[in-house]
């Protein structure tokens, strides 16, 4: 390798300019996206954008990085847009941002302690933080991952670990009974491909009805668990959502933790949309019962505005966070019986893993928590008021009264027969997609297609939404 070339590429000096040109250009970006200029989405088919970004690679340096990163951010979606309100993935605080730039330059992987060590130790404090949010007891503890379906595959292994009544890791699923856990309908998928991976077939997750407004029933509980039963199967958790995917709905919480604590089964919370609810001194009775659950799942990178991924996964008693990975690794680990929680790769998914705590640690300490509190109740009244203004229109409806910040609704125009409206949905949604006047995205719920927002990016306001049904409007 040439000596001239390596120094070039690790030059401190050539690194502060682009750095300096960098947080320009992403400070001019956002400036122009918190102004509303420009489209949400800069809609291209993805052969387009193959053609865009070749795989033409030079051999001698381009030195073209401001000239490649301009193309990248206008051809990129701009969720710091007000008219974002598209999937659950946040308009991230620059500040984050910043600490993803210094997480990467010192790459610090935190398989055991020593590879991390400031970052490990802000991961033990944030997950304190965390569970205290909750209301867990002192003693609980938990790990960072790479998202919430990692997050529910973690906690189902601990799960699994907890209650099989074998060894189901070293055994393998057919080592015992077959197992299962009870599972609302409107579950997130994350939740079936988890017990899928650990073996257990369609049946590893047995549904529970949900109401009118696709929250559990806990009244039909003891049927379900009955009926798992007699099919042969081992139910061992159940689990509820705070804030489920498709439509934000809450289970309730302290009812289903009174069923798994009558019947000895695990309780564990998919909270990774609305964990954050907490949060808010208006909103956080939403979530009552989410301290007595064994395991929850909250991700940070939606309703606490961190970029992805940063999810916690949260256990009551903290000594069960070493439970979903116990194995051996001796190249890495020495004295596992001892358990070490600085090692962090003995309770994740991941070995090589990123300063996930970074960026949120930091934040919390240079913004305050005050901040991330207002950022979920202002999100959730602005949410409630949108709902408020969709049931007062003559052509809209609503598919359910919000729990949180997604509304489903759709648009009802006169003389547009009923047999129609599902196809008008999704025309209306790629009509507004594609121009890149606002980004939102469609559900399925009772067999009719419904627009679905998530309204995420602070920055949104009242004005934006009814701007929305405007949009709609003109484009029916």
């Amino acid at each position: 390798m040439s000596s001239s070339r390596l120094a070039a590429a690790y030059d401190p000096e050539h690194f502060r300019r682009l750095g300096h040109q960098l947080v320009d250009q992403l400070a001019d970006h956002l400036a122009r996206t918190l102004r509303r200029e420009g489209p949400v989405l800069p809609w291209a088919p993805p052969a387009t954008n193959v053609e865009r970004f070749p795989a033409d690679f030079p051999e001698e340096p381009s030195g073209d990085l401001t000239a490649l990163l301009s193309r990248v951010i206008e051809g990129s979606h701009h969720l710091h847009h007000p008219r974002y309100v598209g999937h659950q993935v946040s308009a991230p605080v620059p500040l984050s941002a910043l600490c993803d730039f210094a997480s990467s330059l010192l790459n610090n992987g935190m398989a055991v302690y020593e590879m991390g060590p400031v970052s490990t130790a802000m991961e033990h404090n944030v997950l304190r933080w965390m569970a205290g949010v909750l209301g867990m007891p002192e003693g609980a503890r938990g790990v960072l991952t790479s998202g919430g379906s990692a997050g529910n595959l973690t906690a189902l292994l601990a799960a699994r670990q907890a209650k099989a009544g074998f060894d189901a890791w070293n055994g393998g699923a057919t080592a015992g009974p077959p197992l299962t856990v009870l599972v609302p309908e409107s579950t997130h998928y994350s939740v079936s491909r988890a017990t899928k991976v650990m073996g257990w077939g369609a049946e590893g997750v047995t549904p529970v009805p949900v109401d009118a407004r696709y929250r559990l029933r806990p009244e039909a509980l003891e049927e379900v668990l009955a009926a798992a039963k007699r099919a042969g199967r081992r139910p061992i958790a159940v689990v509820a959502s705070a804030g489920s995917t498709a439509t934000g709905a809450f289970d309730p919480l302290e009812a289903v933790a009174d069923f798994c604590e009558k019947h000895g089964l695990w309780f564990h919370v998919d909270g990774a949309h609305g964990a954050s609810t907490a949060l808010s001194p208006t909103y956080r009775h939403r979530v009552k019962g989410i301290e007595r659950a064994d395991s929850v799942v909250w991700d940070a990178h939606k309703l606490m505005m961190m970029p992805a991924l940063i999810t916690a996964v949260l256990f009551r008693e903290g000594n069960r966070s070493f439970e979903a990975f116990a194995q051996e690794a001796s190249y890495l680990f020495t004295g596992q019986d001892t358990r070490p929680w600085s090692d962090v790769a003995l309770r994740t998914l991941e070995c090589t893993k990123e300063m996930m705590a970074l960026k949120l640690y930091a934040s919390l300490s240079v913004l305050g928590t005050k901040l991330f509190a207002d950022s979920v109740t202002s999100t959730f009244d602005l949410s409630r008021r949108f709902a408020e203004r969709l049931q007062a229109a003559g052509d809209f409806e609503l598919a359910v009264p919000p729990d949180c910040n997604i509304v489903c609704f759709r648009h009802t125009p006169q003389g547009v027969p009923a047999s129609e409206l599902d196809a008008l949905q999704v025309r209306l949604r790629e009509s507004l997609v594609t121009s890149g006047d606002f980004y939102l995205v469609q559900t399925t719920l009772g067999g009719r297609v419904w627009l679905r927002t998530t309204i995420i990016n602070p920055l949104t306001t009242d004005g934006d939404l009814d701007a929305l049904l405007e949009a709609l409007r003109r484009a029916a």
